[in-house]
């Protein structure tokens, strides 16, 4: 039996929400859902910027009381997000890798999102012609990368994230330093997303459909499937 392939999880290491200076962090069930469909497939590396314990926001905890896989993986699997890698240790090693997923939360807004590493890590994955994929805010750590012609990533390309709709719903416009939808767009994406708010949307795009986005927490729950799928498993 050949050994499983490795897969990078990303998260952010912003712990607080700067306009009102609260917890923020990644959100719980944007890392235990793809997690626990991921891991009996690959071996499951998780990073951040600062390496190290990641934060958890608080709310996405109070958020999924009522979710088993989330109570379950708060309790036993706090290593997780515990003793992350240093995003830097990881550059130039996307050949042990059979992709890249970002995990999102309010957090990759601020960190991710203009993160040079995490850009680079990113191109790497792309070019390399390795799964790249994000769900919610993650596409923020996408939505900056230039590829090596100098053009962006997500130029011209299928793509989902928190719609503008949805954060005005949540009521954190106001709290951060761009809208997703709206910079998606202005840099080039087709942004698309469900019928209707908080409807579950997964779009796998990219020249070899290595490029799989979901557009907020419900699409976290099936966006696992598609990784795989993507990864040709």
């Amino acid at each position: 039996m050949s050994p499983k392939q490795k897969f990078l999880f990303v998260l952010s290491s912003q712990r607080t929400l700067p306009s009102r200076g609260t917890p923020t962090g990644w959100y719980l069930p944007e890392l235990v859902h793809p997690y626990n469909k991921l891991a009996p497939v690959f071996d499951i590396v998780v990073s951040s910027p600062a390496g190290g314990e990641a934060p958890l926001d608080p709310y996405s905890i109070e958020a999924t009381k009522e979710d088993p896989e989330c109570v379950a993986f708060l309790k036993d699997k706090s290593s997780v997000w515990k003793n992350t890698a240093r995003l830097d240790s990881l550059l130039g090693k996307a050949s042990e890798f059979a992709g890249i997923f970002y995990v999102g939360g309010h957090g990759p807004m601020f960190d991710l999102a203009g993160d040079e590493t995490s850009h680079t890590l990113a191109r790497e994955f792309y070019e390399a012609g390795k799964v790249v994929s994000a769900v919610c805010h993650g596409p923020a750590a996408l939505v900056n990368v230039r590829l090596s012609n100098g053009g962006y990533l997500v130029a011209g390309q299928q793509i989902t994230g928190i719609s503008d709709m949805e954060e005005e719903i949540l009521k954190f416009t106001q709290d951060m330093p761009f809208l997703l939808e709206t910079e998606l767009r202005k840099h080039g994406a087709i942004y698309e997303k469900a019928d209707g708010p908080f409807g579950i949307k997964i779009i796998t795009s990219g020249e070899k459909g290595k490029l799989v986005t979901g557009q907020n927490p419900p699409s976290a729950a099936v966006i696992g499937e598609s990784i795989i799928r993507a990864a040709g498993l």
